[in-house]
């Protein structure tokens, strides 16, 4: 081939070479502006993980994981078995990942760049985010329809409008929300206590439990994960919910010896 009819060639490839790079700095651009990257103070990062209660048999999935901070610290300094962050951007990740090796806990943190919602969290003891409102908010369905009853779910700054939180707390100025993913519990109850069979009905938003009995009279109940309090008739019911079935957890001042299933 002559050098004239390279020359051509050469620049269409020079263009599409330059195209290729102004797509990605776009990109970057739009990611950055999706979800501006602030990085969590430490000490809001240390509170974080204290009211989720991070522990040595915990997973935690960090969504929007920035320099790795949460991830990092959940395994350095709470214990826990391995944690797992995402981000949209590929600078964050390789910022992250460096971090981690820095600490000495590359071998149990793994840092993947991505759309948060296209990732498998289901796996979660504890879920940590900084995002946005409405980041939050379309995250909301699938925390409660995916992640097991008991999980921990800790936000920086944002909320879930209204699933009220199981506790927050102020440091720094920050807010920090905690949830408790709570047990699917609506529906018709056959409650065995005391040589007696009732049912009752019960409504769920979220934690809070209300309801009626088969004598229409009212109950109010909440859920702390997997664990469910009922007051029926005065008496109080405290159990462990196990899919379509109910079973006793001994309590001051509880009914003892009781269960339930969902019918």
């Amino acid at each position: 081939m002559s050098t004239a009819s390279a020359r051509p060639l050469s620049l269409c490839a020079t263009a599409l070479a330059l195209c290729g790079l102004l797509h990605s700095a776009a990109h970057a651009q739009t990611i950055a502006l999706d979800v501006p990257y602030v990085p969590t103070p430490e000490p809001v990062v240390a509170r974080m993980l204290e009211m989720a209660n991070v522990s040595p048999d915990d997973y935690v999935v960090d969504l929007g994981s920035g320099d790795g901070r949460i991830a990092i610290s959940a395994v350095k300094d709470r214990g826990a078995k391995a944690a797992y962050g995402i981000d949209l951007n590929p600078q964050r990740i390789e910022e992250a990942e460096a971090n981690a090796q820095q600490a000495g806990v590359a071998d149990k943190v793994v840092f993947e760049q991505g759309d948060l919602f296209k990732k498998d969290i289901a796996d979660a003891d504890v879920l940590t985010m900084y995002l946005l409102n409405t980041v939050n908010m379309r995250l909301r369905p699938v925390i409660l329809d995916t992640l097991k009853p008991g999980t921990r779910v800790v936000s920086h700054a944002f909320s879930m409008d209204d699933w009220e939180p199981d506790r927050s707390d102020i440091v720094e100025g920050a807010r920090i929300y905690l949830w408790i993913v709570p047990a699917k519990v609506a529906g018709n109850w056959q409650i065995d206590s005391e040589g007696e069979t009732f049912n009752v009905d019960l409504q769920q938003s979220f934690q809070e439990i209300t309801g009626i009995t088969q004598h229409q009279e009212r109950l109010r109940g909440r859920l702390n994960g997997t664990e469910l309090r009922l007051e029926i008739d005065g008496k109080l019911y405290v159990g462990q919910v196990n899919g379509d079935r109910i079973e006793p957890i001994s309590a001051e001042g509880a009914v003892p010896g009781w269960s339930a299933r969902r019918s």
